[in-house]
């Protein structure tokens, strides 16, 4: 008969330890504000040039509305670059900086972006110089519908995600 112990010893070798979420921001990141993204993520079937028999749904760009958690009430866009605009008029651009898969099938990744601002110096994304994409809901391209047929065609696929933004202290 196995002790107590033991059990919990076999159960914690065969478990696997669960891996730190890498868009988790680092420690000197504090939280500005928080959004809810609602709109489309944009795909067009292509082949590439050096497989043309190889026709895959290539990512163009976000389309989204920005919602107040709260209130419920738009407060900007996101769009290609990636872009975030605040109806102020403040704007950054992100670069990914990591991902993590999402734990809802279909649903397009997590993300840590690295961001510059683009638009107004003063403004609800003023400072902001991270980006946290998280809580994603659907927005994946589907394994099946691109082929030779399709060439060019537009996909439209609706998500969900949250959207933090931070800004960092040295």
């Amino acid at each position: 008969m196995l002790s107590s112990f033991q059990v919990l010893a076999i159960f914690a070798l065969i478990v696997s330890p669960q891996t730190v979420d890498p868009t988790l921001p680092p420690a000197n990141a504090h939280v500005k504000t928080t959004a809810v993204g609602l709109g489309v993520q944009v795909y067009r079937c292509t082949a590439p040039a050096d497989a043309p028999a190889n026709f895959t749904w290539t990512y163009l760009a976000p389309e989204a509305t920005l919602f107040d958690p709260t209130t419920h009430q738009p407060v900007g866009t996101h769009s290609a670059g990636p872009t975030w605009t605040w109806n102020d008029g403040s704007a950054i651009e992100g670069k990914i900086l990591q991902t993590h898969p999402s734990d809802v099938a279909g649903s397009v990744p997590w993300l840590l972006l690295e961001t510059h601002a683009t638009g107004a110096a003063t403004g609800e994304l003023a400072g902001v110089t991270l980006v946290r994409r998280s809580d994603t809901q659907a927005g994946a391209a589907p394994s099946t519908g691109c082929d030779a047929a399709h060439q060019d065609n537009m996909l439209r696929v609706p998500y969900q995600a949250t959207y933090t933004f931070y800004t960092t202290s040295e």
